[in-house]
Order: structure tokens, then sequence, then C-alpha cells
């Protein structure tokens, strides 16, 4: 069961009929299809009625975006439900792939998570850019850290604040689990291809957990994306002198950045199809996309593949 799913009356009863898509046709989960909806754009134009049941799992940092998403395409069809759980890339990436749910979401390929046979079957929606980076505790002194120096922490090698310049005090590492999308997009700027296996003082399930715990835990460091950022509970620090800001991760000046993705069967449901669409329209990548924190796709000066590497688009 996913278990942080919305009530049948909070989706069901916001009203419409699919008005949320311009010319939509369900020609397919991606492809041209998914491309054309992004340049047709608003919501407000009819299309003929869909129906049905969308639920997802996956990544929990752009949870916030697929609902606040949802919600606005819900308005528009009430015969549609949109439900999901934020449990991780791998488990969204697994259960899209089983067809436990129509839509994994990810922070990575899923060609990092999957086999093959399995990604075959699957098409991507790249639906936004995000921004992540190490956050500390409000008593840590340290504002600014070397890829090298977080390298250090992470894989426990460096232990006390006063190694980087701060406080005589013992760092407390709050990482993510195993199958995290933020996890591995977090570890491959930091570390490369090496293989790291340091799990630090915790390992969290989801991004929320992360910001609970360095709420209330001192000398502590973690990471996040930037739409989990809380200046009232943690400090988000610089990396090699780079803030983490937005403008600052499309030209890849600020290194720790993934591009979101949501994964459905090449067989997808009309209303998975359409929900999908709907995430590529002017509606969410023209207003919505950057009201939750995150940034278009195609404000992206650079783009990362399946290994990433970074280049000029």
């Amino acid at each position: 069961m996913l278990d942080q799913a919305y009530s049948r009356r909070q989706f069901l009863g916001l009203a419409g009929g699919l008005a949320s898509i311009v010319g939509l046709g369900l020609v397919g989960c991606g492809g041209s299809g998914a491309s054309d909806a992004a340049d047709k754009g608003s919501a407000a134009a009819a299309a003929e009625s869909v129906s049905g049941e969308v639920t997802y799992d996956g990544a929990s940092s752009f949870q916030a975006l697929v609902e606040a998403a949802a919600e606005k395409f819900m308005d528009a069809n009430p015969d549609v439900s949109v439900s999901g759980s934020g449990n991780g890339s791998g488990k969204g990436l697994t259960a899209v792939a089983a067809g436990t749910v129509t839509i994994g979401n990810s922070d990575v390929f899923a060609e990092t998570k999957l086999e093959a046979d399995q990604v075959k079957n699957l098409v991507d929606h790249e639906v936004a850019v995000v921004g992540m980076g190490p956050v500390v505790s409000k008593n840590v002194t340290v504002d600014d850290l070397s890829l090298e120096q977080l390298k250090g922490i992470f894989s426990g090698q460096i232990t006390n604040w006063k190694e980087v310049g701060g406080d005589d005090a013992t760092i407390v590492v709050l990482n993510r689990k195993a199958g995290s999308g933020t996890r591995a997009t977090f570890e491959a700027a930091v570390f490369g291809d090496e293989t790291v296996d340091f799990k630090g003082d915790a390992e969290l399930d989801k991004s929320g957990d992360v910001q609970t715990q360095m709420g209330s835990t001192d000398y502590a460091i973690s990471y996040l994306d930037f739409s989990h950022f809380d200046d009232s509970k943690f400090n988000a620090i610089k990396v090699e002198g780079v803030e983490p800001k937005s403008a600052n991760v499309t030209d890849d000046s600020f290194k720790i950045w993934a591009t979101e993705h949501m994964y459905c069967a090449k067989d997808a449901d009309d209303a998975t199809k359409a929900f999908l669409e709907f995430m590529l329209s002017d509606d969410v990548q023209g207003k919505l996309v950057e009201e939750q924190g995150f940034i278009p796709v195609s404000a992206m000066k650079v783009v990362k593949d399946a290994s990433g590497k970074v280049s000029a688009k």
C-alpha cells in the first residue's frame, strides 16, 4: 500500500473535465506526445474526458511538486485520482517496473537502479532540475566546505569540526538510506566513481526526516535538495565557495544537482499519460516548477547524462 496516499475526497472532490491539457493527444507515455505537451501550454482548453487512478512512489525530493501538480490536474479532472508516496527513488523505480504503481519518481536515471530488460519497458519524463547541497546544524560555525572535505566527512575520515575550521566538536553525520536518489546524486558529486559504504550516525528514509533531525541535532551535517532547505532549522552552506542557489545550478557552477524523472510503462493507461503530459505543460513548467523551488529543464544551460557527465546544451 502507498503509505501516504491522499484521501479520496481530497482528490476526487476537485472539479473540471480534462481542461487541464491543451490538445494533449494520448499518443503514448512520453516520446513526441510528451514533448508536444510541453509546447502546447495552457490547461484551459477542453480535451477528451479521462478517468482512472494514477499512483506513484519514489523520490521524496520532488514529491511536493508532484502533489501540487496533482491537485491542479484533479481540479480539472474529477474522475481521476492521483495518490502516492515518497519512499525513495529506488523503491519508486522498482515499483513502476513491477507495475505496482503507474509512475516511478526518481532523482536518478532508471538504468542506474534497474536491469536493462526492466528499463526498456519504461518511458522517462524529465520534469524539473533540482539542486542539492550540504546542510549543517545552527550551532555549526563552518559555512563553506570543499568537495574533498565533504568526501572526508561522509567517508568517516574527518570526524571533528575543528578539522575543517570549526569548533572542537564531534561531527554527527545524518545520511540517507541506500536507494535514495538524493544520496546517489550527492555521492556521485562528492565521490565520483568511488564506492561508499559509510552509513554515518543515522540513515534516514526521507527528506522530511532529515529536516526534522537536523532541526534538533547539534553539530550535525546532512544534505537536502534546495526545496527542503529551511533556515529556521539549519543552515545550507557553500561548496567550493559557491552558494547553493538555482542560478548557480543552471551552468553547473554548483556541482550537486539532479534531473527529476517520472517514469511510466510504455503501455500506461490514459489517466497516467494525461497526468504526465500535464507535468510537461506550461501550467506546470511555466510557473509551478519554480514556485515549488525547482528549475525548469528549459532554463538549464547544461545537461547531465546517466553516467553523470555534464555537457553544454
